[in-house]
């Protein structure tokens, strides 16, 4: 058992902190919001993730963890401390570095006894270096600090369990003194040990999360193509899926990736190459098709309708993806102020994003448009002209094709999830437009291809 501080309680920090108590070791966790720590002692997580309360609530009973406001007695004994604040983007792509920096700061000028410094936050190749010579410039006391890198590689959604069953554990290092404390730290998780540099640690991250961005950013361009010459993307993604050098996963089309970590990292990453001469032009690329697929939806309904002004519009999910309450880079925050701004009355439904949402579009007038937030899928669909999904929540995804045709005013759905069968929604006359198939129109045989896919990219 070792004594764990952990610097920052978001999805980064609370989950490793949490998993470092179920696996047995001893855990403060340092925010510096006082009512945050006073709910967090009380067993509510700050944010939205599955199974994190229960344990929370489970190791704080047990007395394996705690929250504190007070870095310095966090910091002052502990065996490792591990820094997982922000590092959002700053408008040129470059991360912010300065909650890193202040937590660095803190360490340097808490800790007495000799500590091992673990870099969990996604930072740009090299940071952990400057984290390592920033903290021996302001170092109080005569004791040794070293820096290592241990990046996060957990889903939002499904953030406890990637973290207590990881496929790897990646851990860079500058010594064996180092590398044997984290190794110590993670060996009641029974995980694969990836063992490296610092900077290696730190583009394994990068490189891995850039990977999965062009393979989603493939597909959706593969999906736009198939479009316009009538190939079905599912299809043509299963067919892929057999081949072991593809794999299946992240071969699904729609509007584009979201989230804290693939539009960040993406962007972060073509920034560190601009500054070192070189041009990604494969990174580039994914995030120049990410930006474009996010409002494919709209404009296809834009292309479909007169106009959205005085239509009743449903908007099923505001998340970026099912599973979370995390808005970052999520396809409604692009579309939204699009229809509202057209004068739409959106009716919106979402399980546990309505709040978040809520705080950037309150209910009610906004410019042209109106926005009500509601409790129901049915709500929503209830009288509505058009139909938009955003998010696949069960909750939608439960929702039958006939449930439209019964509920909706016009039967008129744009779904940029692909949830349901083109010959489903065929059959229950529902008009259907999703990303990279066939377009069913209401009132035509099933399979034909309508105008639209045949003249038009949207």
């Amino acid at each position: 058992m070792m004594k764990i501080a952990v610097a920052g309680t978001g999805y980064v920090g609370l989950v490793a902190g949490v998993s470092f108590a179920e696996m047995g070791h001893q855990v403060t966790c340092v925010d510096i919001d006082e009512k945050k720590v006073a709910s967090m002692r009380s067993g509510y997580s700050p944010i939205y993730e599955t199974g994190l309360e229960e344990l929370m609530k489970k190791n704080y009973t047990s007395g394996r963890i705690d929250y504190t406001t007070n870095y310095h007695e966090a910091y002052r004994n502990a065996d490792a401390i591990f820094i997982g604040v922000g590092t959002p983007e700053q408008p040129d792509g470059s991360a912010n570095l300065s909650y890193i920096a202040t937590v660095a700061r803190q360490i340097a000028e808490s800790v007495e006894k000799d500590c091992l410094v673990v870099v969990k936050s996604t930072v740009p190749v090299g940071t952990n270096d400057k984290v390592d010579q920033f903290i021996q410039d302001f170092l109080v006391n005569d004791v040794r600090i070293e820096v290592a890198s241990n990046p996060e590689f957990l889903a939002q959604g499904s953030a406890v369990h990637d973290t207590l069953y990881a496929e790897r554990v990646i851990i860079g290092t500058e010594s064996k003194w180092a590398e044997d404390i984290l190794k110590k730290i993670y060996e009641p998780f029974n995980l694969p040990i990836v063992s490296v540099n610092r900077r290696s640690a730190e583009m394994i991250k990068y490189a891995s999360n850039d990977f999965l961005a062009l393979k989603i950013s493939y597909m959706n361009d593969i999906a736009n193509l198939c479009e316009l010459v009538g190939a079905d993307i599912q299809d043509v993604a299963r067919g892929m899926s057999f081949d072991e050098r593809i794999g299946s996963k992240f071969l699904n089309a729609g509007i584009g990736y979201g989230g804290s970590c693939f539009p960040k990292d993406t962007k972060a990453l073509d920034y560190i190459a601009q500054q070192n001469g070189y041009e990604l032009k494969t990174v580039r690329a994914a995030i120049d098709v990410n930006k474009e697929q996010k409002t494919m939806l709209y404009k296809k309904a834009r292309n479909r309708l007169i106009t959205f002004s005085g239509l009743k519009v449903a908007v099923l999910g505001l998340t970026f993806k099912p599973g979370t309450d995390d808005l970052r880079e999520a396809a409604s925050l692009e579309n939204v102020p699009l229809l509202l701004e057209q004068g739409a009355d959106i009716y919106a439904f979402d399980p546990v994003g309505k709040e978040n949402f809520s705080n950037v579009y309150p209910e009610g007038a906004n410019g042209k448009g109106h926005i009500t937030y509601v409790e129901s899928v049915e709500d929503a669909l209830s009288g509505a002209n058009v139909c938009f999904i955003f998010t696949e929540w069960g909750e939608v995804k439960a929702v039958t094709p006939e449930k439209y045709k019964q509920l909706m005013r016009t039967p008129l759905v744009f779904d940029g999830r692909n949830i349901y069968s083109i010959e489903e929604m065929s059959s229950a006359n529902v008009e259907y437009h999703s990303i990279g198939r066939k377009t069913v129109e209401r009132g035509k045989s099933e399979g034909v291809v309508s105008d639209e896919l045949q003249t038009s990219r949207y």
